[in-house]
């Protein structure tokens, strides 16, 4: 982990680029035409929509149909809004309004929390150690929650008033129950136990995180990204979008579909993990933030990850000879390695994996 001591550069805060006023973005901004939100249309679709009130009930026929709809939109898109989740919806106001909050502090506020490509746990600005590379125009607030020997209060900030750590406490609880229950239906909906999945993580040893982030109005946004085309490392990732502001694309076959965020919805995706996991029986899709010279924008995602010195394999019982393993094991702590160090790449991590 040497290599990831400190940041190649001095960080550059996004935010103070768009408070500046300037009217262009810097270079180090500007994407390659091919990756820029304007090469390629988004198409006019929408990603399955699920209502989960049934895991609550207790339906067995409601589940089931919950089960296959998780299923088939995993196999499909690797994305799905889930509404009914179960979760407080005043809380999750609470945490937009504290969190915007934030980041509206003053910068010398916030450079307290200055984060490290170490962990990168604290106020950020980039993904990647590669000097000299076109970075995102984003901001954000990356938080370790579980284990417990990670999760370090004292990096949490305790301003403005409001953003007490105690409800950003309380939405990491509600936030691991609820991917608990779609763990449990995605083990189902490959037709396995529905503890299946949780064990190989690592049972209640898991590993959680938050990255809050935050997207400043961009006076050229046709030429960058707020966070360049990838699929998650990890788990899974459960996203509370931004109330007012679309910003989210998922790719869809040589196109991008835009994201419309339900109210009170939460939106959920495969990460790298589980598609290894399912030998690519559920898909970990790549997807992007555009951004916007009108309107700043907020998101939290939570990520849901394996232990991680665990080896990670395709499941044994999902390996046949019609089906081999496609991937090599390895554990996350090897596997994040390569986005803490080169940013978001698209799928060419996983893609790494495949046996040869």
């Amino acid at each position: 982990m040497d290599c990831l001591q400190d940041w190649p550069e001095p960080i550059v805060r996004v935010q103070s680029l768009s408070d500046s006023g300037a009217t262009a973005i810097p270079d180090r901004y500007i994407k390659p035409p091919s990756d820029r939100p304007s090469s390629a249309p988004c198409a006019n679709l929408g990603i399955p929509v699920i209502d989960l009130a049934s895991l609550a009930s207790g339906g067995t026929a409601d589940c089931a149909a919950v089960v296959q709809a998780v299923s088939d939109a995993c196999r499909d898109w690797g994305f799905f809004q889930v509404v009914n989740h179960g979760v407080d919806l005043a809380l999750m106001r609470r945490m937009r309004e504290v969190w915007r909050g934030f980041f509206h502090l003053p910068m010398e506020v916030k450079q307290a929390y200055a984060n490290s490509p170490k962990t990168y746990e604290g106020y950020g600005s980039r993904l990647g150690i590669e000097k000299g590379a076109i970075l995102d125009w984003g901001d954000y607030y990356f938080l370790h929650v579980l284990p417990p020997s990670l999760k370090s209060h004292d990096k949490w900030p305790a301003l403005p008033p409001p953003l007490s750590r105690e409800i950003t406490d309380e939405y990491s609880q509600e936030l691991i129950k609820l991917c608990e229950r779609v763990m449990k239906v995605l083990s189902s909906g490959l037709g396995l136990d529905e503890n299946f999945l949780q064990k190989a993580f690592g049972g209640d040893d898991v590993g959680v995180c938050m990255r809050v982030n935050f997207y400043p109005k961009c006076p050229q946004p046709d030429l960058t990204l707020g966070l360049s085309s990838h699929s998650d490392p990890g788990g899974i990732t459960v996203l509370l979008a931004d109330d007012r502001v679309k910003g989210l694309q998922v790719r869809r076959g040589d196109g991008w579909v835009t994201v419309r965020p339900i109210a009170d919805a939460f939106i959920i995706n495969v990460g790298d993990q589980i598609q290894v996991l399912s030998n690519a029986t559920y898909r970990s899709v790549e997807h992007r933030v555009v951004v916007n010279s009108d309107s700043e924008r907020i998101s939290f995602a939570f990520f849901y990850n394996p232990k991680s010195d665990l080896s990670i394999g395709p499941a044994p019982i999902l390996v046949t000879p019609d089906r081999p393993a496609l991937y090599q094991p390895m554990t996350f702590d090897e596997y994040r390695l390569y986005i803490r160090k080169k940013g978001p790449r698209g799928k060419s991590q996983v893609e790494s994996l495949k046996a040869i």
